[in-house]
C-alpha cells in the first residue's frame, strides 16, 4: 500500500514538472528570425518576414 502511494506520489510530480514547461512564439507565429526565414524562402530582403515592418493593414 505505501509503495503505491510513492509511485502515485512520483507520477503526480513528474506531471506537474512536465506540465509546466512553457514554449514562446511570436504574436504572430514566426518561430524563426527574419534572416533565417529569407535564408530558407530565398528572398533578397528579410524585410518582409520582420514584424516591425510590416505595413499596416487599414
Amino acid at each position: 500500500m505505501k509503495n503505491n502511494r510513492v509511485h502515485l506520489l512520483f507520477i503526480l510530480a513528474v506531471t506537474l514538472i512536465l506540465g509546466s514547461c512553457t514554449v514562446y512564439h511570436d504574436a504572430d507565429g514566426h518561430k524563426i528570425p527574419p534572416g533565417q526565414a529569407k535564408k530558407m524562402y530565398g528572398t533578397k530582403s528579410a524585410k518582409p518576414f520582420a514584424p516591425g515592418q510590416q505595413k499596416k493593414q487599414h
